[in-house]
C-alpha cells in the first residue's frame, strides 16, 4: 500500500459485543479489503476479514480469547498477530491498528500492529 490511509471510526465502545465482530466495508476502509473488528475479553483487534485459505468472512467464525476459527475448514488466526495457527490456513492475515478515542473506535487500515486495545472501563 503505497498511500498512507486515514484513521476512521467504526464503532462506539458497546456496539461490538464479546466474541463478536463487525465488518468495515473495503471501499470505506481505502484498501479494497473488508477488515474485521472483533472484541473478544475486553481487548479490541482487527484483521483482514476474508480467510487466507478460503473466500470465507472471519467476522462470522468463532471468536475465542485471541483466536477466530474459519467458519468454513476451521483454519484458526491469531487475532493479535494475524498468524495462522493450524491448516489449512498457513498464510497470515493482515493485522490494523485499532485505536480508542474516548468512547469511540477507530480503525487505522493498512497499518499492522501486534496486540490489542484494551477497552477502558470506569
Amino acid at each position: 500500500m503505497s498511500e498512507k490511509l486515514e484513521p476512521i471510526k467504526v464503532a462506539d465502545v458497546g456496539d461490538i459485543e464479546d466474541e463478536e465482530a463487525i465488518v468495515v466495508d473495503g471501499a470505506t476502509n481505502g484498501t479494497g479489503r473488508d477488515i474485521a473488528v472483533f472484541f473478544s475479553d475486553g481487548k479490541y483487534y482487527a484483521i483482514d476479514d476474508t480467510c487466507t485459505h478460503e473466500e470465507a468472512s472471519l467476522a462470522d467464525g468463532w471468536i475465542e480469547g485471541e483466536e477466530v476459527e474459519c467458519p468454513i475448514h476451521s483454519a484458526r488466526f491469531s487475532l493479535c498477530t494475524g498468524a495462522a495457527l493450524c491448516l489449512p490456513a498457513s498464510i497470515p492475515a493482515r493485522t490494523h491498528k485499532v485505536e480508542l478515542r474516548g468512547d469511540e473506535i477507530w480503525l487505522h487500515p493498512g497499518v499492522p500492529v501486534e496486540g490489542a486495545v484494551t477497552q477502558v472501563t470506569a
